[in-house]
Order: structure tokens, then sequence, then C-alpha cells
């Protein structure tokens, strides 16, 4: 599980890290993703979401996993389908 835990981070911060590329394009903000992003961060966190808790990862921040759920979730679901086939192609293979 600890390789799991580490491979499901670094996906996940690799897709953050494009996202935050595309908020700031020719040192222009898009507003529609940062409102996205504050709409995907309320629904995790008022609806107690965290999907790193769900694969055994709790944080000692409260609300990180909601916050960093929400930030996913305002991706839409394209992203995070995407992001599951990812993280059970990777964990298939180190099972």
């Amino acid at each position: 599980m600890e390789y799991f835990a580490v491979i499901y981070l670094a996906v996940i911060v690799e897709g953050m890290i494009t996202y935050g590329k595309e908020i700031f394009v020719n040192g222009k903000i898009k507003w529609e993703m940062l409102i996205s992003i504050l709409i995907g961060v309320l629904v995790a966190v008022c609806y107690r979401m965290d999907l790193f808790a769900l694969v055994g990862l709790n944080s000692t921040v409260p609300y990180l996993g909601s916050v960093l759920t929400g930030i996913l979730i305002s991706r839409g679901s394209n992203y995070i389908f995407d992001l599951i086939k990812t993280i059970g192609t990777v964990q298939e293979k180190t099972v």
C-alpha cells in the first residue's frame, strides 16, 4: 500500500500542476477556471468528500483532503475518470 500511496500522490500532484498551468495563460488569469475550483472545493468541503482518505491517506491538516478533492472535482468528470483509470492501471502493476 505504501508504494501505491506514493504513486497516487504523484499522479494527483502532476495533474494539479497541469491544471495550474492552464489557469495562467499568457499572463492572464482564466476566471472561469478559478470559479470552477471554488465551486468544487465548496462542494467537497460541504459534503466531506476526501479521495485521499478513501485510499488510506489521512492528512494531519484539517480539510486538506477535501480541498484537494474539490480541486480535482473542479476538473470535471472526464478528468476524474482518466485519473481513476490511471491510478487503477498503476495499482494493478504494483500488486
